[in-house]
């Protein structure tokens, strides 16, 4: 079935279920269906769904609500649901949402298409493969959704490590690395179609390879991908700090196109709560690791997460990892409160921390970190340093360019506002002086065209 009727696609969650999201959007443009973001012109409505917390999950299932009202009121025709959500709670969404026409599991990405005929033909289905089957080897062209210049390549689906508060095994499966040859051919159909910037995320990135090549392969596959023409930058999310090895610095102080960024979550500093979490490294490890970096890439820019709150956490356990906080100084950190998942070993836990306790925690971290991310802006901005940025758009009520530095993921991390005597076009690399700071953002005005 291939007329024009017009899909409204909601993504949720992670830039990995965004690629899944884009993966799905190219399958229906292959078969000819438009796409609106007005709901009020949608004849079809795809929810893409998470549930990684609880926040999450009410932000899912509210989305299917509102979409399934669509379908009572008004041209809305057909509704389906997809991702962790789906997965996880098929059952109940078809039992309570009776405007849902069918729901898709984590593995069903490459079903879509066929699936929304079935469904056109008043054929109904469900599309739940294997979790544990091979991952997918499908390089067809996605429909990019981050505006062209930048674009995720997920390495790898599903994750081995069973920590106590996740569910993700459950829903995503077991560790599933992508052949290095279909993620090549991926990034060079990307870089062909004008990608700059290719953020590498999975699970996990620093294991990948381990499953297909009886070894960590992350810095062969980072090597291929340096010798893509078009491709300027290169970023790694996700690396488990137990799993960075010396090839694996090696290979980023080495390749010009591998921003000195890491994204490495260590969820805590305590190790009696990274035990009780069932991380495989201890505060020492993590020190030990976080220094190493630093000493080997001294202008590497380090993200991490953590988790307050967690079942047993005492004031010792809390002050433990804000002393670590303080200390390490990370670039870039963001803090979640502990949410207990169903099915997982620390929700059946004793030890049970109050709502209220969990968020004030998590508040006097992020001020302490607003701390020393605004110390760091200060340093940048007296110093005065001249970087390459990537131009992401125009604030025209500003009269600057948005753009971003090699410290900066999208979407996450802060930016760097542009003054330039001249037009810049998205997409483009330039040279940019640090002129000043605003809380967690740099100003900065252009220098000396780098790139384009």
């Amino acid at each position: 079935m291939t007329d024009t009727m017009n899909v409204l696609f909601i993504s949720l969650g992670c830039d990995k279920n965004l690629v899944d999201s884009e993966r799905m959007l190219g399958s229906l443009a292959r078969r000819g269906y438009g796409f609106t973001n007005e709901r009020e012109l949608a004849d079809i409505a795809i929810v893409n769904t998470c549930c990684f917390i609880n926040d999450a999950k009410e932000e899912s299932i509210q989305a299917i609500l509102e979409v399934a009202e669509l379908k009572k009121t008004g041209r809305l025709q057909f509704l389906i649901v997809t991702g962790c959500l789906a997965q996880r709670y098929q059952e109940e969404i078809h039992a309570e949402i009776e405007e849902v026409d069918a729901v898709l599991g984590t593995a069903a990405t490459d079903c879509l298409a066929d699936v929304l005929d079935d469904v056109r033909a008043g054929r109904g289905r469900n599309c739940f493969p294997d979790l544990n089957g091979v991952s997918q080897t499908v390089s067809d062209r996605r429909y990019l959704t981050t505006g062209g210049h930048y674009a995720h390549l997920k390495i790898a689906e599903g994750c081995d490590k069973h920590c106590t508060y996740c569910i993700i095994p459950q829903i995503r499966g077991r560790y599933r690395s992508v052949p290095v040859e279909t993620l090549l051919a991926e990034a060079e159909q990307l870089a062909a179609d004008g990608v700059k910037e290719l953020i590498l995320v999975a699970q996990e990135t620093t294991l990948y390879g381990v499953d297909l090549y009886g070894k960590k392969s992350l810095p062969l596959l980072l090597r291929k991908l340096c010798g893509i023409e078009g491709l300027k930058w290169i970023r790694i999310l996700y690396c488990y700090p137990e799993e960075i090895t010396d090839e694996l610095i090696e290979t980023i102080k080495s390749e010009e196109k591998i921003c000195h960024y890491l994204d490495i979550p260590i969820q805590h500093a305590s190790d009696s709560i990274l035990g009780r979490m069932g991380r495989k490294t201890s505060r020492k490890q993590l020190q030990e690791m976080i220094e190493k970096l630093r000493r080997e890439i001294p202008d590497i820019c380090l993200r991490t997460t953590l988790i307050t709150g967690f079942p047993g956490e005492t004031q010792a356990d809390y002050e433990t990892l804000y002393r670590f906080v303080n200390e390490m100084e990370f670039d870039r950190l963001g803090v979640f409160a502990y949410s207990p998942e169903e099915g997982t070993p620390a929700a059946e836990m004793e030890g049970q921390i109050p709502e209220e306790v969990k968020q004030a925690r998590r508040e006097e971290l992020m001020e302490l970190q607003q701390a020393v991310a605004f110390d760091r802006a200060e340093e940048i901005a007296a110093e005065g340093p001249v970087l390459d940025v990537f131009v992401e758009g125009w604030l025209a009520k500003e009269e600057v360019y948005v753009t971003r530095t090699y410290k900066d993921a999208p979407d996450v991390d802060g930016l760097l506002f542009l003054h330039a005597d001249r037009e810049l076009m998205s997409g483009d690399f330039v040279r940019a002086k640090v002129t000043g700071f605003h809380e967690y953002d740099l100003t900065g005005e252009i220098y000396d065209e780098f790139t384009k």
